[in-house]
């Protein structure tokens, strides 16, 4: 095989890489997590049928923007630094604290796995 032959090669195993999820969670370990820490009193139970309309619908939404809106709690709630991309709500907080970074990935991935009405318009 010639050099172009392999560095073309490498160069396409490497994009591919790319898409596939360096640490995809686990969906049946994440609706144990959805259950355990009670997501579903505001959220409710599908993740889409929340009991204020100004809560968010999570069913469906980006397992990446679901698990940084997580970790931004949990800063939020340690009081970290304005700069360190915080989100402060007593409640979401309160729940964020408890989980670890392995919860909030495998949540988030329940969470993206479930059928929402979020799409893209055209």
């Amino acid at each position: 095989m010639t050099n172009i032959l392999r560095i073309s090669a490498a160069g396409a195993l490497l994009s591919l890489s790319a898409l596939v999820p360096a640490h995809a969670g686990d969906v049946a370990a994440g609706k144990a997590v959805y259950d355990r820490i009670n997501c579903a009193s505001c959220h409710g139970a599908d993740a889409k049928t929340s009991i204020d309309p100004s809560y968010p619908q999570l069913a469906g939404q980006h397992a990446d923007y679901l698990a940084h809106a997580l970790k931004a709690y949990r800063r939020g709630q340690a009081n970290a630094a304005p700069s360190a991309n915080i989100r402060k709500n007593a409640i979401m907080g309160a729940f964020a604290v408890q989980l670890s970074d392995k919860d909030i990935e495998d949540v988030a991935a329940y969470l993206a796995s479930l059928p929402g009405g979020l799409a893209v318009r055209r």
